[in-house]
C-alpha cells in the first residue's frame, strides 16, 4: 500500500505526547512493507528510512502558532469562543486551508497510486471540507486518527493546553474514523463518524529494550502535569512518600506542584534518556488521568512503554487495564494510598518478583502489543474503508 500521512508533528522538539507513537507507527507500516509519505501540521518535514516526505506548506506560520499557543494556551485555538476565534477562523479558511489543498493536491497528482490518506491528530475542524475535497477529486479515501480520545472529546473540553478539535468538525466527511477508546469510538460514532475502528496503542520492542544499569531508585514516576489526574498524584506519590520516609521517590517531566510530598524532582526527561531513566528504578508507576481511566478501553501510551522496557509496573485503577495486561503478574493496580504503600514495599522486599512481572510485561508487549500489531490493524482498517467504498 501507498499511505500519505498526515502527522500533528514530527519533530521531538514539540513535545506533543503522540510524536514518538507516529514515528513508531509509520516506522511500523514500513516494516510491514508499506510506502509511507510523511507531512508535519507543526514544524519542518524531514525524510528517514522508513518514510518520504513532502514539506509542510505551512511550516513557518505553524512555528509562529506554537509560540503565541504556548503563551495563551487552548484561548489561542477555538474558532467558536474568545477574542481571537475570529481570527483564527479566518487564517484557517483563506490561509492554512487553501495551501494544503494545493500540498495535497500537487501530491496526489504526482503519487497517482495512493490508496488512503490519514490523518493522524491534527485538529479536525483545520481541515474541514478537504477530505470531501480529495474524495471527489481524487477517489482517494481519508481517514481521521485521533490518539487523545476521551480527553479530545467535546464532553471533556480537551486538554487546558490543547485544540478544541471538534468545535464545528464533521466527522461525516471522512471515510473511517480511528482512535485509541473502545467506549470513545460510541462517542465519536454519535458526533457523525460514518465508520470508527479502535486500535490501541503499541511500541516498538527495539526501541524501548530494556538496558542494563544501577536500580538505585526505588519509586519512578514520569509524566506531564497533574491535570485530570491529581488525586491518584495524591495516593500514589505524595502521601505514600511522607509515610515511608525509608522509601526514594523520584519525579521526572514538568508541571509539577509546588507540593509534591517528600519525593525528588529530577526536570525533564528527554525522549532519548527515557530507557535509562524509567531502568533504574525499581517501581515505575503509571498514573492514567481521570479522562482515560474512567472511560473504557481507553489505552495511554505509558504502561505500554513501560512493559516494553521490562519495567515493574504500578498504576491506579483503569477501566479495561486488564484487556491489555494481567493483574499481578504483568501490572499492579492499587485502589487507595495505603495500598500503594503496601504494593511498594512488597515489591521493593521482592526482587526476583520484580524481575518476574517486567519480563512477563515485556514479553505480553512482544506478543500482543507492538508497533507492527498496530500498523497492521491499521492496514486492514484501511482495506475495509476501500472494500466498503467500492
Amino acid at each position: 500500500m501507498k499511505l500519505v500521512c498526515l502527522c500533528s508533528a514530527l519533530d521531538l522538539r514539540y513535545r506533543y505526547g503522540c510524536t514518538p507513537a507516529w514515528w513508531q507507527y509509520l516506522k511500523g507500516l514500513h516494516e510491514e512493507g508499506h510506502d509511507v509519505i510523511a507531512i508535519p501540521y507543526m514544524g519542518a518535514a524531514f525524510e528517514t528510512p522508513w518514510w518520504r516526505s513532502y514539506p509542510n506548506p505551512c511550516d513557518l506560520e505553524s512555528r509562529a502558532f506554537s509560540a503565541v499557543k504556548k503563551w495563551f494556551g487552548s484561548g489561542a485555538t477555538s474558532t467558536e469562543e474568545g477574542a481571537g476565534a475570529w481570527l483564527n477562523k479566518t487564517l484557517l479558511e483563506t490561509w492554512v486551508r487553501p495551501r494544503w489543498v494545493d500540498r495535497l493536491s500537487g501530491i496526489l497528482a504526482s503519487e497517482r497510486d495512493v490508496d488512503a490518506i490519514i490523518v493522524f491528530t491534527i485538529p479536525v475542524n483545520h481541515f474541514t471540507g478537504l477530505p470531501t475535497m480529495i474524495r471527489e477529486r481524487f477517489k482517494v479515501p481519508v481517514l481521521y486518527f485521533d490518539g487523545d480520545v476521551p480527553a479530545s472529546l467535546p464532553r471533556f473540553s480537551g486538554f487546558a493546553s490543547g485544540f478544541k478539535s471538534y468545535e464545528g468538525a464533521d466527522l461525516s466527511e471522512y471515510d473511517g474514523v480511528l482512535c485509541n477508546s473502545d467506549a470513545g469510538a460510541d462517542d465519536l460514532k454519535s458526533m457523525g463518524a460514518r465508520d470508527v475502528c479502535t486500535v490501541h496503542w503499541g511500541m516498538d520492542p527495539a526501541l524501548y529494550e530494556p538496558v542494563t544499569v544501577r536500580q538505585d531508585r526505588d519509586v519512578f514516576f514520569y509524566g506531564y502535569g497533574l491535570e485530570y489526574r491529581e488525586d491518584w498524584f495524591d495516593a500514589m506519590v505524595r502521601t505514600p512518600s511522607r509515610s515511608a520516609p525509608g522509601v526514594g521517590f523520584f519525579l521526572g517531566g514538568k508541571a509539577f506542584p509546588d507540593d509534591v510530598g517528600e519525593a525528588t524532582l529530577l526536570g525533564d526527561v528527554s525522549f532519548n534518556t527515557l530507557r535509562q531513566a524509567c531502568c533504574r528504578s525499581r517501581i515505575n508507576l503509571n498514573i492514567s488521568r481521570s479522562t482515560h481511566a474512567s472511560v473504557r478501553g481507553s489505552s495511554t501510551m505509558r504502561p505500554f512503554e513501560l512493559a516494553a522496557m521490562g519495567c515493574c509496573i504500578v498504576t491506579n485503577p483503569h477501566e479495561g487495564i486488564e484487556e491489555w495486561f494481567e493483574p499481578d503478574k504483568e501490572i499492579c493496580i492499587v485502589g487507595s494510598a495505603d495500598e500503594a504503600l503496601e504494593t511498594y514495599r512488597a515489591l521493593l522486599d521482592d526482587d526476583a518478583r520484580r524481575r518476574a512481572m517486567g519480563l512477563a510485561a515485556r514479553q505480553r508487549v512482544m506478543e500482543c502489543h507492538t508497533h507492527r500489531h498496530r500498523a497492521r490493524a491499521i492496514v486492514e482498517y484501511v482495506h475495509h474503508i476501500n472494500s466498503a467504498s467500492g
